[in-house]
């Protein structure tokens, strides 16, 4: 009798030409929302096709919005081809947060991509520090065309360069076209970076704010006549106390050929005092990769690490990494209390191991761990038991 009464109302919904509420779940929807904040130019396929389900569970849900996943995890159980593609190389800090929300809307748009707003605009809203316009500006900057140098998602290349920097800027400026202002052109375009800004700066060329000073004066000043190459030596003329934290324990200058120097800092012009190449994050990740990406990809990490330098000496210290400070004392910088409570640190306590002094950074890890406090192990036992034993 029951299975004939199911039979019965799925004939009448066919010959009525009635649908149950699932099969058009857009129309129970929009009675309590509003249509309109659904259409536009671009409209993501479930919505346009009317299944909302496909994100939604209708009736209950463990996330916000009563998703069926948690954020950018929703969006790779369709995009698969994207969730492969996007781990590969450098990848933008709201993908691997899983917040393709942050750029994208995931309704509707009058944008290609579902872009939220024009992409000046949604890149601006992180990256603060920039400003809308400078008083020269780089014209891919000022018509809001970052694509132009960067990928939006990830990239094999530092800053997500969709080409490698010299490479890109050849591809609209011709080294013809640079020959009056350039010594020795035509020739390689390269460096181009270590005096011009590729946003905008203050001065005519772009050329970055802050110059160095023989830059400023007369390239000769550092390079001599009919070459092009200025070692070590030459910086170390101006900048003796630098050459002497060189010679610490640890050292930027190990297993670095050239002018190590140049590595890290425009010989020419930058954008702060200290002419670094580039942000200092940016510039420490460019051999520090593996570091930064297990500060990105570790559910506990520390506070912020832009500034490596708030903890690390940039070019060289007596202590393990360079650390400003024993494994202590670098920790007191910030964390004045350290050292004062809970379990035993310092020379009267050495670590059976190793035989080394007990510091924060025995147990803790601030470039990210697993697990809670930015502990090596598991702390309840297993940390524990790697120097008081099984008991």
């Amino acid at each position: 009798m029951k299975n004939s009464l199911v039979l019965f109302f799925a004939a009448t919904v066919v010959l009525c030409g009635m649908s149950p509420a699932w099969a058009g779940p857009n129309d129970a929807c929009y009675t309590c929302h509003d249509r309109d904040q659904f259409r536009g130019r671009v409209v993501h396929k479930p919505v346009g096709t009317g299944k909302c389900v496909t994100c939604h569970n209708p009736h209950v849900g463990r996330y916000r919005g009563m998703l069926s996943h948690e954020g950018g995890r929703l969006c790779f159980t369709c995009h698969t081809g994207e969730a492969e593609t996007f781990r590969t190389g450098i990848v933008h800090e709201p993908i691997n947060r899983f917040e393709c929300t942050r750029c994208h809307d995931p309704h509707a748009s009058d944008r290609n991509g579902l872009v939220r707003k024009n992409l000046k605009e949604s890149c601006l809203e992180c990256h603060e520090d920039f400003p809308e316009r400078y008083r020269f500006t780089h014209e891919p900057y000022l018509s809001g065309d970052c694509r132009a140098c960067h990928a939006p998602h990830n990239s094999e290349r530092p800053m997500l360069l969709v080409a490698d920097r010299d490479a890109l800027c050849g591809e609209c400026h011709e080294p013809e076209d640079l020959a009056p202002k350039h010594r020795n052109f035509p020739g390689t375009l390269r460096s181009c970076l270590t005096c011009h800004s590729p946003h905008g700066s203050d001065r005519k060329s772009l050329i970055r704010n802050y110059l160095h000073e023989p830059y400023a004066e007369d390239c000769s000043n550092c390079h001599e006549a009919g070459s092009g190459k200025v070692g070590v030596s030459a910086c170390a003329g101006c900048h003796g106390d630098v050459l002497e934290q060189m010679q610490a324990t640890h050292s930027h200058l190990t297993m670095q050929s050239g002018n190590a120097c140049v590595n890290c800092h425009s010989p020419h012009a930058g954008d702060e005092k200290r002419l670094l190449l580039s942000r200092e994050k940016q510039v420490c990740a460019r051999c520090h990769r593996p570091s930064i990406e297990k500060y990105k990809n570790s559910p506990y990490r520390h506070g912020s690490i832009d500034n490596c330098t708030d903890c690390h000496f940039p070019h060289g210290g007596n202590d393990m990494a360079m650390l400003k400070g024993n494994g202590l004392e670098v920790c007191a910088l910030c964390h004045e209390n350290q050292g004062k409570f809970t379990h035993p640190v310092g020379p009267e306590v050495p670590d059976p191991r190793t035989g080394r002094m007990i510091t924060c950074i025995t147990c803790h890890n601030p470039m990210g761990t697993d697990y809670k406090f930015n502990l090596l192990l598991e702390g309840k036992r297993q940390l524990c038991v790697q120097c008081h034993g099984e008991y």
